[in-house]
């Protein structure tokens, strides 16, 4: 095979969102590309250390599986990112996949989920779909949906502020963008909300995989949990374990960013 399409992720020790998620979109990529290779890469080397030692499984940190391509005498390569922003994690990829440009007769690089304006509406439409007509679907009487995000020192972390102000615009009242390390906090959330009256919080997390920081910092039972804090601001709480790799929405997405590389 000369062609193959590297989709490069975070990575997730989860194995059960990982199958969801990661899995699931480069099947997808997979179904819709069938005339090429798909192959793997992590970017977190701390998640691929742990795979390998805990669970013998061994992926590529995207230095490596480029070389690999190289070795096995690949010529054309797209490099799909399964990042959510234009961050830090992106920025590595980015610079990493410029170094091999002279290693290939064509290498190119798709974008991350949230670039262009009109990636925003269409991330809300995806949200529309996979969440907002299921959790609102009798009624949003009470009731938010607060999404949480990673957050970064990267400028990058004005996505998640962008985000949450086109929801608004668009009449979104009841859905709140908050993050573990950044901007909008718990705190700054709460300030967001503190004018109406909600008596039920969904917790999603924005991020691909529900994985470490959906399960403990989003969902776990210490008292500093997205959970535990809502819970002791009166709220009842459900916790929704879904990335959004497992969205047909947002796997869509990816794809359309796929096709916009394959067709620069």
């Amino acid at each position: 095979m000369t062609k193959v399409i590297l989709v490069v992720s975070f990575g997730t020790s989860y194995k059960e969102t990982r199958e969801k998620t990661i899995d699931a979109v480069e099947k997808a990529v997979a179904e819709n590309y069938k005339d090429w290779e798909v192959r793997r890469a992590f970017t977190s080397k701390m998640i691929i250390k742990k795979l390998k030692e805990r669970d013998g499984i061994c992926i590529d940190y995207i230095t490596e599986a480029l070389q690999r391509l190289v070795d096995d005498g690949v010529k054309e390569v797209v490099v799909l990112p399964t990042h959510i922003m234009n961050g830090i994690e992106y920025d590595d990829v980015a610079r990493i996949t410029a170094s091999f440009a002279d290693k290939f007769d064509c290498i190119r690089m798709s974008k991350p989920l949230l670039t262009s304006e009109k990636d925003y509406d269409d991330a809300i439409e995806a949200l529309n779909e996979s969440y907002f007509k299921r959790i609102f679907k009798d009624s949003s009487l009470g009731k938010a949906i607060v999404f949480m995000g990673h957050g970064s020192e990267h400028y990058a972390n004005a996505s998640y502020c962008q985000l949450q102000m086109k929801l608004l615009s668009l009449g979104y009242d009841h859905v709140y963008v908050t993050t573990v390390e950044g901007y909008p906090s718990f705190d700054d959330t709460m300030r967001f909300m503190s004018g109406h009256k909600y008596s039920k919080v969904c917790l999603i997390p924005f991020m691909l995989v529900a994985g470490d920081h959906a399960v403990n910092d989003m969902s776990g039972d210490d008292e500093d949990s997205l959970k535990s804090k809502f819970v002791s601001a009166g709220c009842e709480v459900e916790c929704l374990l879904e990335g959004l790799g497992e969205q047909k929405a947002f796997q869509s997405m990816f794809l359309k960013h796929l096709k916009d590389a394959m067709e620069q």
